[in-house]
């Protein structure tokens, strides 16, 4: 795994403005970065990345239906005891996913190991299915790269391909789409998300989050004409809608959702604890635990995560060496775990976070997540990768 130096292709912003990628650059700083990129082997792509990605996900479904059918377990993650039967039935009835991501430490040498999941409300969609692999196009067009360099990346294609399956089981082939008004990277990811439904057939009409409302006759949510929604994306996590009002009436509703309801399960920091308890020692894991009421001091070499945080919200970690890095945020509320640390490879004084993109139960491609902190957040940048 090296960070290659490269020349950024001419007019580029110009060329993500009219491809809809409007969030290259984030309160004046660079989020996209193409002065360089990073490059792997073949055999670390398939060996140490995407054949963990894999073993993982089933290792994670497997928990999933140990919780759905354990309320002990269901109270132990936190999970709020009205969306039980919900979450149990949504996975009772198979109700299919659509993507995830899992995000590790790797250095090129060694196992990757896990240190969270992304399977609600992953973001960096777009840039990783698209519009790097545009990058890779053009930078061996114009000589930047070398001609054999791959990628691995075939997100957009199980996008569309699962998307069309999904369709099939939907009624009229519709499948709304949904997020919070005035976010950017939220709705781009989403309008993505849009593009991949319609190239597989689906009908997908976009509606705001604020804007679905309930109709007393209706056995479904409906949009601002009343007409209902049958099926619905919501990039809006399980945790804050359980919190609304909107989500308590969840339960009495058979509007369809994706992600399915049993994905709050997997959206919860608290898996990675059940995931050691399970699976202790499995290469790819990191010993995790679930934090007491009143927690004893650590040694350092600890990160210590909210069950429900987003973007390194309220995340905090010592390093063996004593080093402490904090990031705030709003989830002060939350149950917490405890996490092994683990460094991430540091390039110069930027530490390289692996994203690894599950679609339909299949590992399909990555993203590369850079920060001088060792924490990723969401204004940490994204840099495209290759295979040489």
């Amino acid at each position: 795994m090296l960070r290659i130096d490269v020349s950024e292709r001419p007019r580029w912003k110009t060329l993500a403005h009219e491809l809809g990628f409007h969030f290259h650059t984030i309160d004046g700083e660079p989020y996209w970065k193409e002065d360089a990129y990073y490059q792997f082997t073949l055999e670390q792509v398939e060996r140490d990345i995407e054949a963990p990605t894999e073993e993982l996900h089933e290792m994670c479904l497997e928990l999933v239906d140990r919780v759905c059918h354990s309320n002990a377990l269901m109270q132990r993650l936190a999970l709020p005891e009205f969306m039980w039967d919900t979450i149990h039935d949504s996975w009772k009835a198979g109700q299919p996913h659509l993507y995830g991501r899992m995000d590790f430490a790797y250095d090129g040498s060694g196992p990757a190991k896990l240190l969270e999941l992304n399977y609600d409300t992953p973001t960096s969609l777009y840039e990783a299915g698209f519009f790097q692999w545009v990058w890779l196009e053009q930078a061996i067009e114009q000589g930047l790269i070398v001609r054999h360099a791959d990628q691995y990346n075939s997100i957009q294609e199980r996008l569309i391909a699962a998307l069309a399956h999904i369709g099939q089981r939907l009624p009229e082939a519709t499948l709304h789409f949904a997020c919070i008004k005035d976010n950017l990277e939220e709705r781009a990811t989403v309008h993505y998300l849009q593009d991949m439904a319609v190239q597989a057939g689906l009908k997908a009409p976009f509606i705001h989050m604020e804007e679905i409302g309930c109709r007393a006759d209706c056995d479904y949510f409906v949009d601002l004409d009343d007409r209902p929604i049958k099926a619905l994306f919501k990039l809006y996590p399980w945790e804050v809608m359980a919190d609304d009002a909107f989500g308590e009436a969840v339960p009495q509703h058979t509007t369809h959702w994706f992600e399915p309801p049993w994905k709050a399960i997997l959206s919860n920091k608290g898996i990675l604890p059940l995931l050691w308890e399970h699976f202790e020692g499995h290469p790819n894991l990191l010993p995790a635990f679930f934090e007491e009421k009143t927690p004893t001091p650590l040694a350092p070499g600890w990160v210590r995560k909210p069950f429900f945080s987003r973007e390194g919200s309220n995340v905090e970690l010592m390093t063996p060496a004593g080093e402490r890095e904090a990031v705030d945020g709003p989830y002060i509320d939350s149950p917490w775990i405890r996490q092994a640390y683990h460094p991430m490879p540091r390039f110069g004084a930027r530490h390289a976070l692996i994203g690894s993109w599950v679609v339909g139960d299949r590992a399909c491609g990555m993203g590369v997540r850079e920060d001088v902190g060792r924490i990723t957040k969401d204004s940490s940048c994204f840099v495209p990768h290759a295979i040489v």
